[in-house]
């Protein structure tokens, strides 16, 4: 799916509430208040099958130490399936849309899988005891011929040319072996800031990150993952086949929003 044409796909799930499977969701617009010193209201989309279904997650409430941060590798129609697939237990409860809405699936208090086997300090424990945010964004992408950007699926899907540059990041050096990625959006980088102030004042998690030098790194062990406490990524309890979140970031505008109500 090209860059220009991810809008038109949103506002269809907005006003449709029809995923890519075919699903029904239920979607309303409710506000959160943010108990920090900056108070304020978070907006959020609650986001539910029309035929109820909590198979996808388990109503089993855990403390939570840590926000883990991902990116879908989609498109939100897609994202919102493959996060509630029946009886598949992964999935997370907040997923970001480009055009900054965010939809709830279920409440952040119970937890699903989202970190994959052999995570770092163990899927379950770590999954248990943090909550997942996707950030809808299609991932890393490649060049062809022509100076076209296309996705991972298919050299076919296409997904902006080299003159667009609001759309892709090219790394001074490659991420894991790839060195394009898919920008994000102005308005998810606000909507992530509240979203990560109401969840760190609901839940005392300190709203700390890992040092430059080991932001975009794997724990050490399975030590150093239970010991930390704050905001990190899927790359920190993955060290292969996982790209989400690195360099093609900006950290520093998301440290710089959460020193708002501190």
């Amino acid at each position: 799916m090209k860059a220009t044409s991810i809008p038109q796909h949103e506002a269809s799930f907005r006003q449709t509430g029809i995923d890519s499977s075919g699903t029904k969701f239920q979607i309303s617009n409710e506000s959160a208040r943010i108990n920090d010193k900056a108070g304020g209201l978070l907006n959020l989309e609650y986001c539910t099958k029309q035929v109820p279904d909590k198979s996808y997650y388990y109503e089993e409430e855990f403390p939570k130490e840590r926000i883990v941060l991902h990116f879908t590798a989609g498109y939100l129609k897609g994202d919102i399936a493959q996060l509630s697939r029946k009886s598949v237990e992964v999935s997370v409860p907040f997923v970001i849309a480009r055009s900054g809405h965010i939809y709830n699936l279920w409440s952040s208090k119970y937890w699903s899988y989202h970190l994959g086997p052999g995570a770092i300090g163990g899927n379950t424990a770590m999954s248990q005891r943090s909550i997942g945010i996707e950030i809808s964004n299609i991932g890393f992408l490649r060049k062809k011929s022509g100076g076209l950007l296309h996705t991972v699926y298919s050299s076919d899907d296409v997904y902006c040319s080299e003159q667009e540059t609001s759309y892709y990041q090219k790394l001074p050096a490659p991420y894991r072996g790839e060195q394009y990625y898919a920008t994000f959006t102005s308005a998810q980088y606000n909507s992530l800031i509240l979203l990560l102030r109401f969840l760190t004042a609901r839940y005392n998690i300190p709203r700390t990150f890992l040092p430059t030098v080991k932001r975009f790194e794997p724990f050490a062990s399975a030590a150093e993952a239970e010991g930390f406490k704050g905001i990190c990524s899927h790359v920190n309890f993955r060290p292969t086949g996982k790209w989400d979140i690195g360099p093609a970031f900006n950290w520093g505008r998301l440290e710089k929003g959460l020193k708002i109500g501190r």
